[in-house]
């Protein structure tokens, strides 16, 4: 299988952090850290939601848990996405959430004309971050599939998320992005994406991102253009853009979880109803090449 990094397997790790959520069901959350030796002992911090009862049972060997990576923006922590951790841990997920960037790394630089704006190198860093990931995570929880991934992701995170499922289509089931800006969707139907787009004035996604009607509509992707803001789509922002989010993203999961073939390219995506005053829209207004000043 085409892999990004090769990893060695002796590699350490500390848990930092637990503690449980208390929702419909109990979650758990803990953070680990790895050190990647192939890589100057870089430290990759995972933080782990999964729900207690599924986890108990993947244990036992009664079931094998879906596996979703949470990939988080640039600048904001891999720990400021819960409210997106606990609606896939809540259906049953692992979630794990790498941290990409650590206070070390160099500053990034937006680079008019380059390939995503000159942030490639970063992405590439983070489907690093996601090899290493799962292939330790696989020593610490087995009975999980880690060979078809739900890709998630907000901003920055979001392109990782996509440019992952570009490089590894074999290896992913499902993608999930907020407000992703640099890399394309992928149009091909191998599997259905399910898109959130911000009303920002700020960020816009760069000419080519988001598909046209037509192209959503073959490939099973749904767009959703809200309200919200850009930096809305994290644990800081409005209760009601988390809630819109979170009810969307479960139709979304559960038009979808059952769906373990290709994508039918020759039915719509699933339909997602109205959450209030958020309108679904296929596809986002007219990209638009977004300020220098845009970070994510």
């Amino acid at each position: 299988m085409k892999r990004g990094i090769t990893v060695l397997l002796s590699l350490s790790a500390v848990v930092t952090v637990a503690y449980f959520t208390a929702s419909k069901w109990a979650i758990r959350h803990e953070t680990v850290m790895f050190k990647d030796p192939s890589r100057d002992d870089r430290p990759v911090a995972v933080h782990i939601a999964v729900r207690h009862d599924k986890e108990m049972q993947a244990n036992a060997g009664m079931i094998t848990l879906p596996v979703a990576i949470l990939n988080h923006g640039n600048t904001v922590k891999n720990t400021e996405y819960s409210f997106l951790a606990n609606a896939f841990a809540a259906r049953g997920y692992l979630v794990l959430s790498p941290q990409h960037d650590l206070p070390t790394d160099p500053p990034m630089v937006t680079k008019v004309g380059e390939l995503y704006v000159g942030r490639l190198p970063q992405i590439q860093r983070g489907v690093a971050n996601i090899h290493f990931a799962v292939d330790e995570m696989k020593k610490f929880q087995p009975n999980a599939n880690y060979s078809k991934l739900t890709m998630v992701g907000h901003s920055m995170g979001g392109d990782i998320s996509m440019y992952f499922a570009k490089e590894y289509p074999d290896e992913i089931k499902k993608v999930v992005t907020l407000d992703n800006l640099r890399v394309p969707f992928l149009t091909d139907g191998k599997f259905k994406i399910l898109s959130f787009r911000s009303k920002d004035t700020q960020f816009k996604p760069d000419p080519g991102v988001v598909p046209d009607a037509e192209q959503c509509e073959k490939a099973g992707i749904t767009v959703v253009n809200t309200g919200f803001q850009h930096n809305d789509m994290r644990d800081t922002g409005p209760d009601e853009a988390k809630n819109t989010i979170q009810s969307m993203l479960d139709k979304f999961l559960s038009d979808t979880d059952s769906d373990l073939g290709p994508v039918d390219t020759k039915n719509a995506p699933p339909k997602i109803p109205k959450p209030g005053p958020v309108s679904v829209v296929e596809p986002a207004q007219k990209p638009q090449t977004d300020p220098l000043t845009a970070a994510n």
